[in-house]
Order: structure tokens, then sequence, then C-alpha cells
């Protein structure tokens, strides 16, 4: 049905971008023969739109990689900075849930572990929507925040990190088995609402597969049983990425350095202060408009993205002062 879905999308983009084509195609006709500048306008700025939508569904061809049209988990972790850096991770958690509703996707909060004085130290979402992952794929990586502290007294600019890891939400068709002796379970109580039952019970799960190191946690139920559940699906979501990445970096030589996060792999600034701008590190895309970067803006950055990494052109941007 998924697959359905997607064809029966494209195929009725391609039909409905050929009929707007011939209508607007006649408008400038009838205007150029007429002499009515009105409708030759109103037929150029249609096909200047058409250009937009071929250029939009273009990318979305685009998105035909093995877990493009899968959902998405997103981490979002704060970096060193203290309540600095969870606050922002706070920021970024927000704009990810605020993009996926202007998508019309479905977007749920697995787990979040709160700051200590401010915002979260770590959270994880499940979007879900068609091409989810596709879209999100690009937004793994470090994220840098430049701006007045509003926890200074002193007024002091500051500079924050978060890292967001994005992985796919693998379904019954993908095969991925675990060793349950690799893997160490631990439960505790898990943070924020729920109540009496969540003080009192260790309902939340946390596993850690020890060959890779990697850690999952879901506090989102009341159930312990349907919180073990969720883990192990983002546990084998995360082993299936991985392989992912082992194949991309075998196929391209410098797909190692996109898949590795660290602290010294930025892939955007988000200056608020001095200046207003948004910059994508890797692409050069910038925004001048960081109020609706931050409140789910995020396409363009996704589509340069996409661009560059599908298709390996450079994109070219406008410069903001």
């Amino acid at each position: 049905m998924r697959e359905r879905t997607t064809l029966e999308d494209r195929l009725g983009g391609l039909r409905k971008i050929d009929r707007d084509l011939e209508d607007a195609a006649t408008l400038v006709e009838l205007g150029e023969q007429e002499g009515d500048a009105g409708t030759e306008n109103e037929g150029l700025a249609q096909l200047r739109a058409l250009k937009a939508e071929g250029e939009r569904r273009q990318l979305e061809a685009l998105l035909s990689g093995e877990a493009d049209g899968l959902d998405s988990y997103v981490e979002v972790h704060s970096g060193a900075g203290g309540t600095e850096s969870c606050d922002w991770a706070r920021m970024l958690l927000r704009m990810y849930v605020r993009w996926g509703e202007r998508r019309k996707f479905d977007v749920e909060v697995l787990e979040e572990t709160a700051g200590d004085e401010a915002g979260i130290k770590s959270a994880t979402i499940i979007v879900k929507g068609l091409n989810a992952h596709g879209w999100l794929k690009t937004e793994s990586g470090v994220h840098r925040l430049v701006r007045i502290s509003p926890f200074d007294s002193n007024a002091r600019r500051h500079t924050s990190f978060a890292s967001v890891w994005v992985y796919p939400v693998v379904d019954d068709r993908i095969q991925i088995e675990i060793n349950e002796n690799d893997c160490k379970i631990d439960t505790y109580r898990a943070s924020g609402a729920g109540g009496q039952h969540v003080n009192k019970t260790e309902s939340a799960v946390r596993i850690t597969h020890i060959p890779t190191g990697i850690v999952v946690a879901c506090q989102m139920e009341r159930s312990q049983h349907k919180n073990r559940a969720t883990a192990w699906n983002m546990l084998r979501a995360r082993l299936y990425e991985r392989e992912l990445e082992i194949k991309e970096a075998k196929a391209t030589a410098d797909a190692a350095s996109k898949t590795e996060i660290g602290w010294g792999h930025q892939i955007r600034s988000y200056v608020l202060q001095p200046y207003q701008m948004v910059k994508d590190l890797r692409t050069g895309y910038t925004s001048g408009t960081p109020a609706d970067v931050l409140d789910g803006g995020l396409d363009p950055f996704m589509e340069a993205s996409l661009a560059q990494r599908l298709s390996g052109r450079t994109v070219q941007v406008e410069d903001v002062e």
C-alpha cells in the first residue's frame, strides 16, 4: 500500500503538471494574440510556479534509497555547555516537531530527559509519513547556535552545540538479527508527566548493544513491556542504519565524513545575535529568517542537501548580509 501510494502521488503530480503547463501556455498565447498583458503575466506566473513544482518533484523522485520511504526516528542530544546546550536541544526538538506538523506527518515523543535547570539533555521522536526518512536523513550532525544567553545576567553572547541523529523505522520486511546476549537491558523510573505510576514504577527501558555501543531508550508508555518492545524496534532500526552507512561508505569516497557525528562536524549554524542568519555549512544555503527555520521551515535546507547529496551538484545560494 505504501508503494502504491507513492506511485499514485508521483503519477498524479506528473499529470497535474502536464495539464497546468498546457493551461499556462494557452494563457500566454491568448495574452500575446489579444495584447492582454494581464492574461499573459498570469500565464507566466503559472509557468514560474510550475518550474518550482517540477524541481520539487524532481527531488522527491531522487528519494529512491533503500530506506527513504520509511518512517524515521530523530534523536536530539545536548552538547557540552550545561543549561545553554540543554535549552538549545529543546529548541531543536521543537523545530523538528513543527517541521513534521507542517508536512502533516504524525510525530510522537518516545523519550525525553529533562535538563537540570532548563531544556532537555536528550529526546527521541518518531516521524511517520511518506518519505519521512528520505527528507530527514540529511539532518544528522552537529547544530551550532550563537545568541545572547537568556540565562546570563550579563547578557553575553554564547555558542551552544547539540547533535541530531536520524535513522529509519524498519518494518517487517527487513530482517535484523540481534543476539540478546550482546545486549544490556536497564529499567528505570520515567521522568515527565504520568503521575504516581511513573514515579513509583520502573517502566522506562534502556537497551545497550555492547558490540557497537549503540544505546536506545523508551519511556512513552506506562507499561514496561510496551516500552521494551519499542526499544527493541529502535535498536533494530539503529543497527539497520549502521549497515546502510557501511554500504554508503564503500560506494562513496566521502561518505565516511558525512556519517560521522562529532563535535567537530557541524552541519549548520544558527546565529540570532549580533545578526540573523542560518547557514548550512555543507551546501552554503543561507536563510535570513532564523525564526521561521526554528519554527519548522526546514524544507529549503533539506532540498539543498538532497540535491547535493543525491545528484552531486553544488547548490547556488544567495548571500545574506
